[in-house]
């Protein structure tokens, strides 16, 4: 066995252990699981691997959900991951980019006020042309296909509670080649709306990035969010701010902060 040293960071909620560490792709999806626990390890929604610079950017970036799984991408971990690095500047205001598995990413860092606030450009989105159906209890949902590094479904204004949510959005995701992320969108205004995610790999988080970005590029298509202007994406850990543009590319802003520093045997 070995000791460990992590950093604790969380993104409304979103809670990851993040690792710095020159061989992310030596990690495996049992050291996930288990120090992910919750009951056993440390407890995390996932592991993020801090890698050494490459392709220019300033780190790279692997992440381990909770299961063992590997997304392609995280916007709340890439936040977090951000503010990680950042912290070894000397300046409260830092830029760079980092390497993760849906491409090189741009972040800026604010740590000038009481909580740290990262901007990530998040590339360009993806939306598959035809919706997906599916049957809930006699229910008929239609759900938008949308890429943001990682896959996304989105229905709107359709009313579940959570419990419904446990119980119907692994389904979803099942009848989905490769499993996909699955959000619930009630709009509430046409720059707000109010998201509850199903995470791939974890289940019903507090806040997910990348499905904020894909609710709000959904939105955005079906006209009913404006493209090039900030939407505010409420999630139950609290308020993520969306940009789209007509191109789809998009921009991610929130908050990320660190929790606590430890060691473990591994």
């Amino acid at each position: 066995m070995r000791t460990l040293q992590f950093t604790k960071y969380h993104g409304l909620g979103n809670d990851f252990i993040i690792v710095d560490t020159e061989s992310p792709e030596a990690w495996t999806a049992e050291q996930a699981r288990s120090l992910c626990d919750r009951h056993r390890g440390i407890g995390a929604d996932g592991v993020l691997l801090v890698g050494p610079p490459s392709a220019g950017a300033r780190a790279s970036m692997r992440v381990l959900n909770a299961d063992g799984s590997e997304p392609e991408m995280c916007g709340n971990g890439l936040r977090c991951v951000a503010l990680h690095i950042a912290s070894a500047d000397e300046q409260p205001q830092t830029a760079f980019e980092v390497v993760t598995g849906a491409g090189v990413l741009s972040c800026n860092v604010d740590r000038t006020g009481a909580i740290p606030r990262v901007r990530l450009a998040m590339g360009q989105a993806k939306v598959a042309p035809e919706p997906l159906t599916f049957d809930a209890d006699g229910r008929r949902l239609s759900f938008d296909r949308v890429s943001t590094g990682n896959p996304h479904a989105i229905v709107f204004d359709e009313p579940f509670d959570v419990t419904a949510i446990d119980r119907f959005a692994p389904r979803v995701s099942a009848s989905i080649s490769g499993g996909s992320n699955i959000e619930f969108v009630e709009r509430i205004a046409p720059n707000r709306l109010k998201v509850v995610v199903w995470e791939r790999g974890v289940g019903r988080t507090e806040a997910c990035g990348t499905g904020a970005v894909a609710s709000a590029v959904a939105a955005a298509v079906r006209g009913y969010s404006p493209f090039s202007a900030p939407v505010q994406v409420d999630l139950p850990g609290g308020p993520l701010f969306i940009e789209v543009s007509e191109s789809l590319h998009t921009w991610l802003e929130g908050p990320a902060e660190r929790v606590f520093r430890g060691e473990v045997l591994l």
